[in-house]
C-alpha cells in the first residue's frame, strides 16, 4: 500500500472508530468537547475554545450556556480583560467528564478484549507510539 492510501485509509479508519467510541457518550459533542479544552487548558474564554475547535463562537456559546446552567462550568471575570469571562470547570464539570472519558474507555477497552486476539492487542499496542509520533509531527507543522 502506497503513502497516500495509507493516509487515506487511516484517516478513515480512524474517523469512524473515534465516532464509534463517541456513541457511548450521554454528553452532547458540544458540550463534551467545551469540558474536554477546559480540562486541558485550563481556564478559557468562549473565544478561545471556539478558535481551537474550528467551530463558530455561538456553537460554542450554545454548549458553554448549557453547561453553566448544569453547574458544570462557572464563569468569572478576566484579568486582564473586563469585557470577556473567563470559564472554569467545576468539580461538578470535572466528574461528569471523567466518567464520560471511563464510559468510553471501559466500552472501547470492552471492545478490544472480545474482539481481538492476544496477538493482535499486542499488536494493537506497539502502534500507540507511531500514532502519538504522528500527532506529535502533524501539530509541529
Amino acid at each position: 500500500m502506497d503513502d497516500d492510501r495509507l493516509a487515506e485509509e487511516l484517516r478513515l479508519t480512524i474517523g469512524r472508530l473515534v465516532r464509534t467510541v463517541r456513541a457511548a457518550d450521554t454528553l452532547p459533542s458540544g458540550e463534551a468537547a467545551v469540558l474536554g479544552y477546559l480540562d486541558r487548558g485550563g481556564p478559557l474564554t468562549t473565544a478561545d475554545i471556539a478558535h481551537q475547535w474550528g467551530v463558530s463562537h455561538q456553537s460554542t456559546a450554545r454548549a458553554v450556556k448549557d453547561l453553566l446552567a448544569q453547574g458544570f462550568l462557572r464563569a468569572e471575570a478576566h484579568p486582564s480583560d473586563g469585557r470577556k469571562l473567563l470559564l472554569r470547570l467545576t468539580a461538578a464539570g470535572s466528574d461528569r467528564l471523567a466518567a464520560e472519558r471511563r464510559r468510553r474507555a471501559d466500552w472501547l477497552g470492552t471492545a478490544i478484549t472480545e474482539a481481538l486476539a492476544p496477538d493482535e492487542r499486542e499488536a494493537l499496542a506497539k502502534t500507540l507510539p507511531l500514532l502519538s509520533r504522528l500527532d506529535a509531527h502533524l501539530k509541529g507543522r
